[in-house]
């Protein structure tokens, strides 16, 4: 049995919302209800900051609320309690949301190699998503059980490529929620309309992003409350779970020791290729390296110092204008799935 199911989907995006609730119904009830994480999530029920975030939401996003409102009914959980899951990052900064990624950029191809890390209890639970909304962007993503798509990873019709990595700010203030604004960048043409988008939001807590098109080079973006900083990948990238641009890493974050020795083990693994222009690294190795006893970068460790673990592993390339592209239940096996553009191949 596979680690990934493959979920299609269709319809409006209330539709599309109840598919999804449905589909992540078992293991909400039966894995997060009980545990602490939606405890300590619980206690913003009711509160003006989830209140103010909903506004913005039902203002500047109203197909996304659908979207929000048919999950709730597919999840069997009220609105209130499905949108403040969906606002976890910004509420609190130890949600148990992970990551790690490497990016290449040469004159013959771009290459954004992710390892999607989150809570281990939902192992087995998560689908790699075909979504078709009515009147809206066809897209693939990676998703959790009771999340909407992409705050993980995703491409959609016009190969915008997009990772994301945590960053666990302590500046966040009520705002457009991340995971919202990574929803809507699925409907968007390219790197610069994503880009423009998250500009022009007041945003509540703090992402990283990789970014990629058939035209554009790589973009690392990293946002939180107060800016969004865009580097480009001009040769190789690594990211963790911390803002690392000059613009934001001064900003209030929690590094953990998981993030903070993952970021130092990829820029030693990236250091050699670096000194040669052009060159390329395996990413898949880089992401599968366990070498640390305590802060591996694939992380399938029952007692993960962040609670996290490596859920899949997707593999973009970039060949001239074509997208190809792979997902891995970790990186040294032979892909679960294989797609060009979003077709499975």
């Amino acid at each position: 049995m596979s680690s990934l199911h493959y979920l299609q989907i269709s319809g409006s995006h209330h539709e599309i919302g109840v598919q999804l609730g449905q589909f992540g119904a078992q293991a909400i009830h039966q894995k997060l209800l009980p545990s602490d994480t939606w405890q300590q999530l619980r206690k913003w029920l009711g509160s003006a900051e989830l209140q103010h975030m909903k506004a913005q939401v039902q203002t500047h996003f109203p197909t996304i609320w659908e979207e929000i409102e048919g999950l709730a009914v597919g999840l069997q959980l009220s609105i209130d309690e499905t949108f403040m899951w969906n606002c976890r990052g910004d509420l609190w900064a130890m949600a148990p949301d992970g990551c790690t990624t490497v990016q290449q950029a040469t004159p013959s191809h771009r290459r954004i190699t992710h390892n999607e890390d989150g809570d281990p209890s939902f192992y087995g639970h998560c689908a790699i998503v075909h979504a078709t909304p009515t009147e809206d962007t066809a897209f693939v993503s990676f998703a959790y059980p009771g999340s909407i798509p992409g705050h993980t990873f995703a491409t959609n019709v016009n190969q915008l490529v997009m990772t994301v990595n945590n960053i666990r700010s302590l500046d966040a203030k009520p705002g457009t929620p991340r995971m919202v604004l990574c929803r809507a960048i699925l409907s968007q043409p390219s790197v610069e309309a994503a880009i423009r988008l998250l500009r022009s939001h007041v945003r509540s807590g703090a992402f990283h992003l990789s970014l990629c098109d058939a035209y554009s080079s790589i973009h690392s973006v990293e946002f939180n409350r107060a800016d969004v900083s865009v580097e480009p990948i001009e040769h190789l990238g690594f990211h963790a779970n911390h803002a690392i641009h000059a613009a934001q890493r001064d900003y209030p974050q929690i590094i953990t020791g998981s993030s903070g020795y993952r970021q130092v083990q990829g820029e030693r693994l990236l250091q050699d290729a670096r000194t040669r222009p052009n060159s390329t690294v395996d990413a898949l190795a880089i992401l599968g390296n366990h070498e640390h006893d305590t802060y591996p970068i694939y992380r399938r460790e029952a007692n993960d110092s962040d609670n996290e673990n490596t859920m899949a592993t997707a593999d973009f390339l970039f060949e001239g204008h074509n997208l190809i592209w792979s997902v891995y239940d970790g990186p040294s096996r032979a892909p679960l799935f294989s797609f060009t553009g979003l077709q499975r191949n």
